[in-house]
C-alpha cells in the first residue's frame, strides 16, 4: 500500500491526480515499460527517438562523458518521452560522475576523512548541482555500507569507512544537498555490503551478520535515510541469511539475493523499517544477480518480490519479453505492477517531472554547464583534500622530506589501471619541480643477480611508493602485486633499514598488509589532482596532515603498526 502524502513523496492532491491519471491513461507495453532503467550508449537523435518509442521506458542511466553532449543527449530524450523520465547517474564522488569536466570532489572514504559532516554536504551539493546541470534527476548514491571487511575490493574507498554513526551523519548530510538541487537519491546497497569480502558483481555475496548486529548497523543506517526522506533505495544482489531464516521461521537452504528476496524487500525494508519509497534493483547483468535463478524467471520475480524498478540489461529485447511472459504467466501479478509503477510516477511526481515536463525545463539551457568544476566547487575539492589526506604512520621521523636531504628519487606506481599514466605523470612532474631527481622504476630481469645494497644506496636517497590500486568489478582482490621474486631487485620494500621509504596510497587505504615494513605511510583515498597536490604540499612540510582515518589501516594486526 502506497501512501502518497507520507515520507518520501509527500504528493498534494494534484500531483496525486496526476499519478492516478497517467496510469489509468497507459497501455500495458506503456506500464511494463516504466519499470526499465537501461544503460543507453548511443546520443543520436534518431536512434534515442526510436527507443523510447519502442520501450517506453521509466528511466535511463549515461556513463560520464562530455557535459554539453550528456546534457543534449538527455534533452532529445525527455522531448520524446510522453511520460518524464528519471535521468540517473553514479554520482559517488562529484560531478564528474556525469560529465567528465565536473569536479572530481573526492571518494566518500575521503570525505569520511575530513572528520565534517559539512564535507559529505559539499559532496552532495558538488555532484547533485553538477549532474543538475546536464539533466541529471537521479543520484545513485550515497553509498551506505559499512567498510568492515579490509578484503572486500569494491566497497573500501567507495564507503564512508567503518563506524555506523558517520555513516548515517554523512549519508543525510549527501540527501540534505541533494533535495536542495531536486535530485532524488538511491542510497545503496540494501541490506548491506561491506561485511562479505567477495563482490556482488561476480557472485551472489553475503551479509553474515545476526538479525540483532543487523539491527544495530545497517537497520540504524537505514531507518535513517529513511527519515531523512531519501526517495529511493537501491537492492543489491546480496543475501541476508539470518533475515531469511526469521522470515520463514527455519534455516533457509540457499542463497537468495535481495533482489529476489520478499523476505527482505517487503517484510525487512517496507514493513519493519517502513520503507514508502521506490526501491530499484542494482545493476541486473551482475553475476550476483544472474546466478541466483534462470532469468527468464528473475525478471518479473524481482518485481513481484518487491523491486519497482529493473536496472540495466544484459539484452533489453529479450529482458523487455521475459517481463511480459512473466506477466502473461502470472509471475508478475497485477497488483505488484500497478504498486511498482505508481511507486515510479510517485517519485517523479515528488520531484515536480510532470511540471517540469509542461514547461518544458526537464532540462536546463546550456547556461547552466558553467556550474561545472566552477571557482567555488574546486574550492571545496581543494579543501576536502587538504583536510583528507591522512598521515597512518611516521615511524622514522622521515618527514617533510626536502631535495637537500633526499635528491634521488627511485618512485614505483604500484597497480595496473589506465589512470596509472596520469598519475606518475602527475608525481614525475610535481616532484621534478620542488627540485628532486626522479627515476621511475623500470621491471627487471635476472640482472639483478648482480646488483648490490651497496650500489642500491649509490644511486638514490629514496624510495617512493605510490600505489594506484582502485576500487573495481572483476577484481576479487584489491591488493598489490609485486614483479621481481623475493628481495631481489628493487620492487619490493624490503630496503627500510638501508634507506628511507615511504608508501602513499591514493586507492585502497590498506596496504599495510602486504607492506607492514614500511615506516612512513600515506592514505589519499582516491587520485584526483586535488588529492595528489595536498600530498606533495604535506609531504614538504608545507601542510599540515589533518585527516582522520575512517578505517583501521592497521587491519586490526599489532605489526602493521610498527
Amino acid at each position: 500500500m502506497i501512501d502518497f502524502k507520507a515520507n518520501p513523496f509527500f504528493l498534494d492532491d494534484e500531483k496525486i491526480k496526476w499519478v492516478e491519471e497517467t496510469y489509468d491513461n497507459m497501455t500495458l507495453d506503456e506500464k511494463i515499460g516504466q519499470l526499465f532503467c537501461p544503460i543507453i550508449f548511443t546520443k543520436d537523435k534518431q536512434e534515442l527517438e526510436n527507443f523510447i518509442d519502442k520501450y517506453h521506458i521509466g528511466g535511463m542511466l549515461y556513463r560520464e562523458g562530455p557535459g554539453q553532449e550528456i546534457r543534449d543527449a538527455h534533452k532529445i530524450l525527455q522531448e520524446a518521452s510522453k511520460i518524464p523520465l528519471l535521468t540517473a547517474s553514479n554520482l559517488e564522488y562529484g560531478g564528474n560522475g556525469s560529465a567528465v569536466e565536473g569536479t572530481y570532489y573526492g571518494r566518500q572514504m575521503l570525505v569520511a576523512a575530513t572528520n565534517d559532516t559539512d564535507s559529505a554536504y559539499r559532496l552532495g551539493k558538488i555532484s547533485c548541482k553538477e549532474g543538475a546541470a546536464v539533466g541529471v534527476n537521479w543520484a545513485f548514491a550515497p553509498v551506505v555500507d559499512i567498510d568492515r571487511n579490509y578484503h572486500n575490493p569494491i566497497m573500501n574507498v567507495r564507503t564512508f569507512g567503518d563506524d555506523v554513526q558517520r555513516v548515517i551523519d554523512m549519508g543525510t548530510a549527501y540527501i540534505k544537498a541533494a533535495k536542495e538541487e531536486g535530485v532524488a537519491t538511491a542510497v545503496k546497497h540494501f541490506p548491506g555490503d561491506g561485511i562479505d569480502e567477495r563482490d556482488q558483481h561476480l557472485l551472489t555475496s553475503v551479509n553474515s551478520l545476526s538479525v540483532s548486529k543487523w539491527d544495530e548497523s545497517y537497520g540504524r543506517i537505514y531507518e535513517a535515510m529513511i527519515e531523512a526522506g531519501t526517495l529511493s533505495i537501491m537492492a543489491g544482489h546480496i543475501a541476508l541469511p539470518s533475515y531469511e531464516d526469521f522470515y520463514e521461521g527455519k534455516e533457509v537452504d540457499k542463497v537468495i539475493p535481495a533482489t529476489l528476496s520478499p523476505n527482505l524487500l517487503k517484510k525487512l525494508l517496507r514493513d519493519k523499517l517502513g520503507f514508502n519509497g521506490l526501491i530499484t534493483t542494482d545493476a541486473t547483468p551482475m553475476v550476483g544477480f544472474c546466478c541466483a535463478c534462470d532469468r527468464e524467471t528473475a525478471v518479473p520475480m524481482t518485481i513481484e518480490s518487491g523491486c519497482d524498478v529493473f536496472l540495466f540489461n544484459r539484452n533489453i529485447d529479450e529482458d523487455y519479453e521475459y517481463m511480459h511472459r512473466g506477466y502473461e504467466k502470472g509471475i508478475l501479478s497485477d497488483a505488484r505492477l500497478e504498486e511498482a509503477v505508481k511507486r515510479i510516477l510517485a517519485t517523479k511526481a515528488a520531484l515536480g517531472l510532470n511540471t517540469k515536463k509542461e514547461k518544458g525545463t526537464l532540462v536546463p539551457d546550456e547556461d547552466a554547464l558553467k556550474v561545472l568544476n566552477c571557482k567555488e566547487h574546486d574550492s571545496w575539492a581543494r579543501e576536502c583534500a587538504d583536510k583528507g589526506v591522512t598521515l597512518v604512520k611516521d615511524t622514522q621521523n622521515l618527514l617533510p622530506i626536502s631535495p637537500v636531504k633526499h635528491k634521488r628519487i627511485l618512485l614505483q606506481i604500484l597497480g595496473e589501471y589506465e589512470s596509472n599514466d596520469r598519475v606518475q605523470r602527475f608525481f614525475v612532474d610535481k616532484l621534478t619541480k620542488e627540485g628532486f631527481d626522479v627515476t621511475v622504476y623500470v621491471k627487471e630481469g635476472f640482472e639483478v643477480m648482480d646488483d648490490s645494497v651497496a650500489k642500491l644506496k649509490e644511486r638514490y636517497d629514496l624510495v617512493m611508493y605510490v600505489a594506484n590500486i582502485e576500487t573495481a568489478s572483476n577484481h576479487t582482490v584489491a591488493r598489490i602485486n609485486w614483479h621481481t621474486m623475493f628481495g631481489l631487485g628493487t620492487n619490493m620494500p624490503w630496503m627500510v633499514y638501508e634507506m628511507p621509504v615511504m608508501f602513499i596510497s591514493v586507492g585502497n587505504p590498506y596496504h599495510l598488509l602486504d607492506a607492514p615494513m614500511v615506516k612512513t605511510f600515506i592514505n589519499g583515498y582516491c587520485n584526483s589532482e586535488y588529492v595528489m597536490s595536498a600530498v606533495i604540499d604535506k609531504i614538504m612540510g608545507r601542510s599540515p596532515f589533518k585527516g582522520v582515518s575512517p578505517i583501521d589501516p592497521f587491519c586490526g594486526r599489532q605489526d602493521l603498526g610498527f
